[in-house]
């Protein structure tokens, strides 16, 4: 086992020396009957715990939780400094299971399946570590998503760096565990390799999801160096699987040169809609998503974010950096324009720390993750969000 309860009295002294409660306190449902449940653990397994490295990664979850139950919100900064506690996505409860849950954030730390410049192993932590500075509520869409839902950090996949074959089949386990009760992954990664198995899982429970794809690259290249399977190659291998709805896959910011004309032409022959990065310049895209979410329809959704769609001059820390990207307030864009389709799953992946000095491309990623989170099914908003213009 592993953790701050590992080795007994030295991880129950270390929890308390860290002001981390050993358990949630017990909640009661508004519309329950009896005695409260019973609590559940928080703080007890971090990233890399047991649930997605041993046997239990092998077991299927029970349904999601009853409606009505009470979520669990992360601490408060107003009350927890910071710095306190085990370092989660978001400061949410550690989890090793995902019964119950609705979503989930997952680590995937691999990097194995990169071309260019590796890092991306080192993105979950990174994320998670910026993520302390994203608060519970968001004023521009006024959504709460802790007050709706349950969700907490799964840790991360044990992945084998030495065989991406291997972690392929890592990853497909241990996310077919986490979809079959319906909760809804929200992944760190990791380089893009690791959507290919993800995918996999997906569409075993979803059948053909359509696919917002953001990134500089189309990424579906046949091989490099002889390998099949690697970061330019996610959405080829998932479109001969038959893992996409391909008249509803949609690939923005794309840009940069290539190699040859291949990787384009096999998105347009899928039917993808492929939005080119000099298609968005100085613009909006608002309109863009608006037609996406009328194409999409109830069609179950995957998100696929990769951090080098916006430009470096913002995101920096990434493997594959190209020129004259997306902004960040395109980025909003896109995933807040996602609220009220039927999202199953997404990723903010190619985060690679060491070439994010300042931490802003950690920073982003993080802001990113939790627009998915608030875009999700059932997040409830304030009808008073904050206004855009000054009420007189």
């Amino acid at each position: 086992m592993t953790g701050p309860l590992a080795g007994g009295g030295q991880g129950v002294l270390r929890a308390w020396l860290l002001g981390v409660p050993r358990r949630a306190p017990a909640v009661r449902s508004c519309c329950s009957q009896g005695p409260p449940a019973l609590p559940r653990p928080i703080g007890c397994s971090p990233p890399g715990g047991p649930f997605l490295q041993g046997p239990l990664a092998r077991r299927l979850p029970c349904p999601r939780r009853a409606s009505g139950s009470a979520p669990s919100l992360p601490p408060s900064a107003e009350e927890v400094a910071r710095p306190v506690g085990v370092r989660s996505m978001f400061k949410l409860p550690m989890r090793d299971s995902a019964e119950g849950l609705d979503a989930a954030f997952v680590g995937v730390p691999l990097d194995i399946g990169t071309t260019h410049r590796p890092g991306a192993r080192f993105g979950p932590s990174h994320l998670r570590a910026e993520s302390i500075l994203v608060r519970h509520y968001n004023p521009s869409t006024g959504a709460a998503p802790y007050h709706s839902l349950q969700v907490a950090d799964l840790g991360d996949v044990n992945v084998n760096l030495f065989d991406l074959k291997d972690s392929c089949r890592r990853i497909r386990e241990a996310f077919r565990g986490i979809v079959a009760g319906g909760c809804i992954p929200l992944t760190l990664g990791g380089d893009h390799t690791i959507t290919y198995p993800i995918l996999q899982a997906v569409a075993e429970k979803h059948g053909p999801v359509a696919l917002i794809h953001v990134d500089a690259h189309t990424d579906t290249s046949e091989q490099a160096l002889g390998e099949r399977i690697y970061h330019g190659s996610p959405f080829r291998r998932s479109v001969e699987e038959g893992l996409l709805d391909c008249q509803r896959v949609f690939q923005i910011g794309i840009r940069g040169s290539s190699f040859s004309p291949d990787p384009y032409r096999f998105s347009w022959d899928q039917g993808f809609r492929v939005v080119l990065a000099e298609d968005c310049w100085m613009k909006s895209l608002a309109p863009l998503m608006a037609e996406v979410r009328e194409q999409v329809g109830d069609r179950p959704l995957y998100i696929s974010f990769d951090i080098d769609a916006l430009d470096p001059a913002f995101a920096p820390g990434t493997g594959t950096p190209e020129t004259a990207g997306l902004t960040p307030a395109q980025a909003l864009e896109i995933l807040r324009g996602c609220q009220g389709l039927r999202i199953v799953g997404g990723d903010l992946v190619e985060v690679a720390p060491v070439y994010d000095q300042s931490g802003n491309t950690g920073l982003l990623g993080a802001n990113l993750l939790f627009e998915m989170l608030c875009a999700l099914p059932g997040v409830k908003r304030d009808p008073h969000k904050a206004p855009s213009t000054p009420r007189e």
